[in-house]
């Protein structure tokens, strides 16, 4: 049986991890410090775990005792230096949440949705120095649906992780790796809650992807009121018509729905999770509300 070494972290790792477990041999875990699920479930089934930055020989130092034949990074938070890719006997490989070389990066299945992309996938690679530009093992294509969300697509990503890799796994000795295409290559950083914001001289599909790519659980895309952050979840085209004499971002209509209205068409606002905030007619979404 295949001995191997996980590095994984949050949900999906955690997921993944599990999975794993039932069908070989895992002889150590790298995670972050705050996977509190990784770390549990590692302490339960008594896997030798490193929690923390693995740079500057600190992971090395923690499995160069241990044997591996392979080491998988599912999800992980952090690069990894050449001590650990070269420290499993057979290969070291990554599984990345896009079509590479597509989307490298952090969080690419949000950025493909706020892109509008109708589809996703996940990618099978070698581990090199550089971030997830090494060969090519393996790729699913995952559709993205008018209505999926950040969370969805990482939902359909929690199914297809682990097919693929116990597709390498199970052709190990008799694997073609294919260098990627520089020239299609695309690179998106990472985000954090407040890259939320909503720009509303933006087009309506552009507004719409960017919300339910950041939707709940995800901290969400936002704007301000009245001195209030307002975190939207869920908009939709609206029929309402608009005219150039309203401002981009202004309340057209607040009786029942809260019609908004943006550089191409109007949007109603159909999940918001800010309370008690009182829309008025007239008034504009935006930095201008913000004290």
């Amino acid at each position: 049986m295949l001995k191997l070494g996980i590095l994984c972290s949050g949900h999906l790792g955690y997921v993944i991890l599990s999975k794993i477990v039932s069908d070989y041999k895992v002889s150590f875990v790298l995670t972050d410090s705050n996977s509190d699920s990784v770390i549990k479930f590692t302490e339960n089934c008594k896997i030798p775990v490193f929690k923390g930055n693995p740079r500057k020989g600190r992971a090395y130092n923690f499995i160069k005792d241990k044997y591996v034949d392979v080491i998988i990074s599912i999800n992980y938070l952090f690069l990894i230096e050449n001590d650990i890719i070269t420290h499993p006997k057979l290969l070291a490989f990554n599984i990345h949440g896009s079509l590479l070389p597509k989307y490298r990066g952090r969080t690419p299945h949000v950025w493909a949705i706020i892109n509008g992309e109708k589809k996703a996938g996940i990618t099978a690679h070698l581990i090199d120095s550089g971030c997830d530009t090494g060969k090519i093992i393996n790729q699913t294509e995952v559709p993205i649906g008018d209505d999926d969300t950040g969370a969805s697509i990482l939902k359909k990503y929690e199914t297809a992780y682990y097919p693929l890799i116990k597709k390498v796994l199970s052709n190990i000795y008799n694997l073609s790796f294919k260098e990627q295409d520089e020239s299609q290559a695309t690179y998106f950083g990472k985000r954090t809650p407040n890259d939320g914001e909503i720009n509303w001289n933006w087009t309506r599909e552009y507004i719409r992807n960017w919300v339910r790519a950041q939707a709940y659980p995800y901290p969400g895309a936002f704007t301000y009121y009245d001195n209030k952050k307002i975190i939207i979840d869920e908009v939709s085209f609206s029929d309402e018509k608009i005219n150039d004499s309203q401002s981009n971002g202004e309340l057209i209509k607040v009786n029942r729905n809260v019609i908004v209205k943006t550089k191409n068409g109007a949007l109603k606002l159909d999940k918001i999770r800010t309370e008690n905030c009182k829309f008025t007619q007239g008034n504009t979404l935006g930095n201008e509300n913000r004290r």
